[in-house]
């Protein structure tokens, strides 16, 4: 537990930092404005975090799925070769010398 909370939050400071520090501020000042009976520093924070998070959720429905790249074929050889073919080879019998 205690090695999955920081792994979770640096990847979402990396992903969105706007976004989790926004969300971040909300959430503390509705932690002291509830522990120090302040209730408008309590709406503020709860009403920043809530329309942060309304917001992320709002743009992350209007993405558009990724459109599926074709796969990238790999050719090790060319289709023809750059020399030029070589001759066909043919065998002359010759008569022996005299």
């Amino acid at each position: 537990m205690n090695a999955v909370l920081p792994r979770f939050l640096k990847s979402a400071y990396r992903r969105e930092p706007i976004v989790s520090i926004l969300i971040t501020m909300g959430v503390v000042d509705a932690l002291i404005g509830g522990l120090d009976d302040s209730w408008s520093l309590f709406a503020v924070g709860l009403s920043t975090a809530g329309v942060t998070l309304a917001f992320k959720l709002w743009r992350n429905s209007q993405q558009q799925p990724p459109v599926p790249e074709e796969p990238v074929v790999q050719h090790y050889l060319p289709p023809r070769s750059s020399n030029s073919t070589l001759p066909m080879l043919t065998v002359n019998k010759k008569k022996p010398p005299y």
